[in-house]
């Protein structure tokens, strides 16, 4: 009896609840690193609702890979112009084939051969995420590759040695031995902590301007009756 597409989908195990099967990050470095590329990418963007940032989040990519268990979550991965809701993984033939559109991974000393090789031909080869990145916390080494022809290319850094992201419309670069993202303009992206401390101390500038010239009103007040002149206020 041949089956409709439908009723063979409905054969078909639903993927959607797999769990994430990734180990725990290697130091605190590494988890600090993690949540500001989240965080900051996630209130720059806040009323946006068509992009999923994972965190250590494993991506099953094949039902043979799940047979295999060889698992490949990278530190940070962008998709673009999907759901922005919670999931567990992220399940490519559950979200219509999509894979990343930028990876970051960031180094360890037992992870680094394999972010360098494995992962790179793998990010090159089988998902052809356009984008990718590495950063140690550690040692600081930082570097950028773009698909190119269907092969990674380094990318270039500017003059002030950040990388250009497309996917990202932004730069990446090293301030303080952080990962962070800067804008065309090359001003630093706040995190939310970051953006509530630079209002507050606007606010309190602006306060202690404003207590300054009522003090100058003031003395220029006094220097006027002195000399007899009696100020409308």
């Amino acid at each position: 009896m041949s089956l409709t597409a439908q009723q063979l989908a409905d054969l078909m195990p639903d993927a959607t609840q797999l769990e994430s099967d990734e180990p725990e990050m290697e130091s605190s470095l590494h988890y600090t690193q993690l949540a500001l590329l989240v965080a900051c990418l996630e209130w720059l963007w806040r009323d946006r609702s068509d992009f999923f940032i994972g965190a250590n989040l494993t991506i099953y990519f094949s039902r043979q890979q799940l047979k295999n268990k060889d698992f490949r979550g990278p530190d940070f991965f962008l998709v673009k112009h999907t759901e922005k809701r919670p999931r567990r993984s992220w399940v490519v033939w559950e979200e219509d084939g999509k894979y990343p559109d930028l990876i970051i991974e960031l180094l360890s000393d037992s992870t680094a051969r394999t972010d360098r090789n494995l992962k790179k031909e793998l990010y090159q080869n089988r998902f052809r995420t356009p984008e990718y990145f590495w950063f140690s916390p550690e040692t600081l080494e930082f570097a950028g590759y773009r698909l190119v022809n269907q092969q990674y290319e380094p990318i270039a850094p500017n003059a002030s040695g950040l990388l250009w992201s497309y996917s990202l419309g932004l730069y990446l670069g090293i301030r303080e031995g952080v990962l962070r993202y800067f804008t065309e303009g090359e001003t630093l992206v706040l995190s939310p902590e970051e953006e509530a401390e630079q209002a507050q101390q606007q606010a309190q500038q602006a306060q202690q301007q404003a207590q300054q010239a009522e003090a100058r009103a003031a003395r220029l007040v006094q220097q006027l009756r002195s000399l007899g002149i009696k100020p409308e206020l």
